[in-house]
């Protein structure tokens, strides 16, 4: 059976509207295909980004050819995914801090990506698609950073198809904020 991998990056979970938007996703894939489906929840994960200890730590695990440590767990998961879904809120421009730190955990070489002998890299991963939802409060226009670096990092460890959902302008006065989430629920069914 195909694996889905669902990171979700949602803080709020529970009144999240991109969580929600992203479930609506994830039923629709699943419908259409039967999936394996793993969640990560980001909030209970306990993640940090890389400091001089875990990075002396990581490399000296890769040099030693440790690839099923603990550590890289992430990375192993991500590599495997045939489908992967990011369900990331447009915070400051970008995503939750925890999403950087997990996207820092599955960036391993050897695993999600390696270099070639000219030096460039070449993808690792067996995914064809990662989709990226996200809603805002405001609008935002051409500033989603956060889908820019994951898509970019999405084309490093050889995923070709990246896309992007999003419904916006939830929090502006006098937005009708369930009809927009609806709208974007039909758009993510069709």
């Amino acid at each position: 059976m195909k694996k889905l991998l669902f990171i979700n990056a949602c803080v709020r979970r529970e009144t999240s509207r991109t969580n929600r938007l992203s479930r609506t996703w994830v039923v629709r894939l699943c419908r259409e295909e039967p999936y394996e489906v793993k969640e990560v929840i980001l909030e209970e994960e306990n993640l940090r980004g890389l400091d001089t200890g875990s990075l002396a730590r990581r490399d000296r695990l890769l040099s030693e050819g440790h690839l099923e440590h603990d550590m890289f767990r992430y990375a192993r998961d991500f590599r495997k995914a045939d489908e992967i879904v990011i369900a990331a809120p447009y915070w400051d421009m970008s995503f939750p801090a925890a999403l950087k730190c997990y996207l820092e955990a599955v960036s391993v070489v050897g695993l999600t990506f390696r270099y070639r002998v000219d030096g460039t890299p070449e993808g690792l991963c067996r995914a064809k698609r990662l989709t990226y939802i996200t809603t805002a409060g405001g609008f935002i226009g051409e500033n989603n950073f956060g889908y820019d670096y994951v898509r970019a990092l999405a084309g490093l460890f050889g995923i070709a198809g990246t896309q992007e959902f999003h419904a916006e302008g939830l929090d502006i006065v006098g937005a009708d904020t369930e009809a927009i989430l609806k709208q974007a629920e039909a758009e993510l069914m069709a």
